[in-house]
């Protein structure tokens, strides 16, 4: 477990305290209050999730974003005052299991407008062939295939029957659904659909913007599919254990580097490892985010004769980031990754 992603819960519950002491009579702040100007005051806890309030909330939403561009989502810790506007906020959309002090602070915020993603597609378990274990979520990657842990499971039950997998169940699941186009446009209608509910004055707004954006997630889906359809390998290497659903999706194998850190040094056997892997698949590249050092990637690459590149798993964006948006960054890394699989 990574040291310095760990919040004390008594840090948590004292910020919490001093949030809602201040700010009791606002914390349940109701959609038909009108929020900010006129708005639909609205709490995304990191940029996946601000995408889509911003896209799909349109001019009636004014959306807070809790994780600042360059601040890597699982470091976050939360202010007093982060925590208050959680409070105040009129509709709080979230993905549990990826920040634990954001699930503690939502927990205890008294929103009643509040909308885990994890809720609103199927959540799965990718083995480290897939996705790794290095991702820094305590027991991520540990199989847990029939333990449901949402207190919303109900709202999905139609992904829930006979398909063996966990739903959300915190330290089981991967979280990463954004990198799939697929499982981002189902999470996008579910979020579409709750905010018409929370602003019903506004559903025929917000059920035009899904539309718009699902059917951009679906021509990215589309570019994915041609795009890597044909490759001289289907393995990549990262250090980022992010894309198991990306993977997936698209046929491809994800090798993560062993280490719970993104930065982490890799062992020499993991190197050698990966070293064997890299000549048996013709692998060409070691891929690093953008929110991360690249001193793992380059130091792998260096030992094993293989590139380096970047793969952004999308988790914030700054000036670094090689697109503006989402939409434009999901485009970036499907260049990047035809170029290091040999796309024909």
């Amino acid at each position: 477990m990574n040291v310095r992603r760990l919040i004390p819960a008594t840090a948590v519950a004292g910020a919490v305290a001093l949030g809602l002491t201040a700010l009791s009579a606002c914390s349940t702040s109701d959609a038909a209050d009108g929020g900010d100007g006129g708005k639909l005051k609205v709490t995304a806890s990191f940029y996946p999730m601000q995408f889509l309030a911003e896209r799909i909330g349109g001019e009636h939403v004014a959306v807070t974003g809790l994780t600042k561009p360059g601040v890597e989502p699982h470091d976050l810790e939360l202010t007093p005052r982060q925590i208050g506007s959680i409070s105040e906020s009129d509709y709080v959309l979230y993905l549990k299991g990826i920040q634990p002090a954001v699930d503690d602070a939502i927990k205890q915020s008294g929103v009643k407008n509040t909308v885990d993603a994890a809720t609103l597609t199927t959540l799965e378990n990718h083995g480290s062939e897939v996705s790794g274990h290095d991702h820094g979520h305590e027991g991520e990657g540990e199989e847990h295939a029939d333990e449901h842990g949402h207190e919303g499971e109900e709202a999905h039950e139609e992904h829930s029957e006979g398909d063996g997998h966990n739903h959300g169940e915190e330290g089981g699941a991967d979280p990463h659904i954004w990198l799939d186009p697929v499982k981002y446009a189902e999470v996008a209608k579910g979020v579409g659909k709750s905010l018409e509910k929370a602003d019903p004055d506004h559903a025929a707004d917000y059920e035009k913007n899904t539309e718009t954006l699902v059917a951009e997630l679906d021509k990215l889906n589309t570019a994915y599919e041609s795009g890597l359809k044909n490759t001289a390998t289907k393995t990549f290497i990262t250090t980022h254990s992010a894309f198991g659903y990306l993977a997936e999706r698209y046929g491809l194998t994800q090798q993560g580097i062993a280490g719970i850190d993104p930065e982490a040094e890799p062992s020499p056997a993991r190197i050698q490892e990966i070293h064997t892997i890299a000549e048996k698949e013709k692998a060409t590249t070691v891929f690093f985010e953008t929110l991360a050092s690249d001193r793992t990637a380059k130091t792998l690459a260096k030992d094993t004769g293989l590139k380096t590149g970047v793969l952004d798993p999308l988790e914030g964006i700054t000036d670094k980031s090689r697109g503006a948006d989402y939409i434009e960054v999901m485009e970036s890394n499907l260049t990047a990754l035809q170029k290091a699989l040999g796309a024909k």
